[in-house]
């Protein structure tokens, strides 16, 4: 798995093999697959809940409210990408709370 994304980060992949990959749904990046988990729960979460403020809960949220804190600290340093601040945004997050 680690080999086929090394190969298509080199441009050294077909396009015959992209699109087999694709067609089984690989995973390019699992790092942005992680993080649009995370921001669903912070939708399902803002659904509940009527905002974004995740750190006034309880334990239940503790790994939410801690990438929630992440995500401001990234933030803050213009170190978050602009697609992810872009999705926070339409939720309407408040970057400082």
């Amino acid at each position: 798995v680690n080999s086929q994304r090394k190969l298509y980060k080199k441009n050294a992949l077909s396009l015959n093999q992209i699109q087999q990959l694709d067609s089984i749904g690989f995973a390019w990046d699992p790092r942005e697959i992680s993080w649009n988990g995370t921001f669903y729960q912070l939708c399902a979460f803002k659904t509940r809940h009527g905002h974004c403020n995740v750190s006034q809960y309880g334990p239940q949220y503790k790994s939410l409210s801690r990438w929630v804190g992440q995500q401001r600290v990234l933030y803050e340093r213009n170190a978050l990408n602009s697609n992810y601040i872009q999705k926070m945004n339409s939720i309407g997050f408040v970057w400082d709370p």
